[in-house]
C-alpha cells in the first residue's frame, strides 16, 4: 500500500507540471485583461492534435512538432483577441460569452477533421519507462515535467525582469495608468495572449506524449485550469505551480485509492474547500503583498 502511494504522490507531481502550463496561461490573460478565456482548453487540445497529425504523417517524436504547434496556437490565439478586443462594453461577461463560443467551434472543428477516436502517441522513445527506486514513470513524464519547470522560471523572469513583463503587470494593475505611462495596451494584451498560446503549446503536446486525447478533452482542461487558478490566487506563479501539483496529487491518490470514475469530482470538492475557507486563495492577496 505505501508503495501505491508513492506511486500516486509520483504521478501527481508529474502530472501537476503540465496542468500548471495550462492555468498559467489562463491566469496570464486573467490577470491583463480581467477575462476568463473559456476556449483555453481548447488550445492545448489544438496543440495535441498537431502533434498528433504530425507523428502519425512522419513517423518521428510528436516533440519535433512543437514549433509547428507553436505556429498554429499562437496564430489561434492571435485572433481570439482580435475577437475579445471588439468587444466595447460589458467585456468581462461578453468575453466569457465569446470564447464559451469559440471553444465550443474548436471543439467541433476539432471533431470535424480528427473524428471522435481517442488517440494516443506510438512513439516507443517518449514511452518508454523510467524507473527510479520503487517509482517508475514514462520517459515523457519527467521529461515535460522539467519543460514545465523551465517554461515557469522563463515567465516568471519574464514579468519581473523584462520591459514587456513589467508592462503586463502595469496593464493589470491599472490600465488607464499603464496607457498614461506609454505603454500600448492593446499590445500588450495581444503579447499576453500568445505567451498564453506558448504555454498551451507545450502542454498539448506533453498531454499527447503520455496521455489519451479525444475533442471533449478540452472543456475538461479549461475546468482544470480554472480550479488551480483559484487554488493559487491570482497574480501568484509559485502558487499557480503549488496549485497546479496539489491538484495532480488529489486526482492520483483517488484514482489509486478510490475510482478513476470520481477523479473529476476530487478536483470540484476541492475547489469548493478552498473557495470557501480561502476565497483569495492559498497564495491570494495577502501573499502578493509580502
Amino acid at each position: 500500500m505505501l508503495e501505491l502511494i508513492l506511486q500516486a504522490l509520483y504521478s501527481g507531481v508529474l502530472q501537476g507540471g503540465s496542468y500548471a502550463l495550462i492555468a498559467l496561461g489562463l491566469a496570464l490573460v486573467f490577470g491583463t485583461m480581467k477575462i476568463i478565456n473559456l476556449a483555453h482548453g481548447e488550445l492545448v487540445l489544438l496543440a495535441a492534435y498537431v502533434a498528433y497529425t504530425f507523428e502519425s504523417s512522419t513517423g518521428l517524436n510528436p516533440m519535433l512538432a512543437i514549433p509547428l504547434a507553436l505556429i498554429v496556437v499562437c496564430l489561434s490565439a492571435a485572433i481570439m483577441y482580435y475577437l475579445v478586443s471588439l468587444i466595447k462594453s460589458d467585456r468581462e461577461l461578453n468575453s466569457l460569452i465569446l470564447t464559451y463560443g469559440i471553444g465550443v467551434i474548436l471543439t467541433n472543428l476539432i471533431l470535424l477533421i480528427w473524428s471522435a477516436d481517442i488517440r494516443s502517441t506510438s512513439s516507443s522513445w517518449l514511452l518508454d519507462a523510467i524507473v527510479i527506486g520503487p517509482l517508475f514513470s514514462m520517459r515523457s513524464e519527467p521529461l515535460f515535467f522539467g519543460i514545465s519547470i523551465l517554461l515557469m522560471g522563463g515567465v516568471w523572469w519574464w514579468l519581473s525582469r523584462s520591459w514587456y513583463g513589467r508592462a503586463v503587470r502595469a496593464v493589470a494593475g491599472n490600465r488607464a495608468a499603464a496607457s498614461l505611462m506609454g505603454i500600448n495596451p492593446r499590445r500588450t494584451e495581444l503579447v499576453s495572449f500568445i505567451i498564453a498560446g506558448l504555454l498551451a503549446s507545450f502542454a498539448g503536446v506533453a498531454i499527447f506524449s503520455y496521455g489519451v486525447i479525444q475533442p471533449s478533452l478540452g472543456h475538461v482542461l479549461t475546468i482544470k485550469a480554472f480550479i488551480i487558478t483559484v487554488l493559487a490566487g491570482i497574480g501568484s506563479i509559485p502558487g499557480v505551480l503549488v496549485g497546479a501539483l496539489l491538484l495532480g496529487v488529489t486526482e492520483a491518490l483517488t484514482v489509486t485509492l478510490a475510482s478513476s470514475a470520481l477523479q473529476e469530482l476530487t478536483g470540484m470538492v476541492l475547489f469548493l474547500l478552498v473557495l470557501f475557507v480561502m476565497p483569495n486563495g492559498l497564495f491570494g492577496s495577502a501573499g502578493r503583498r509580502g
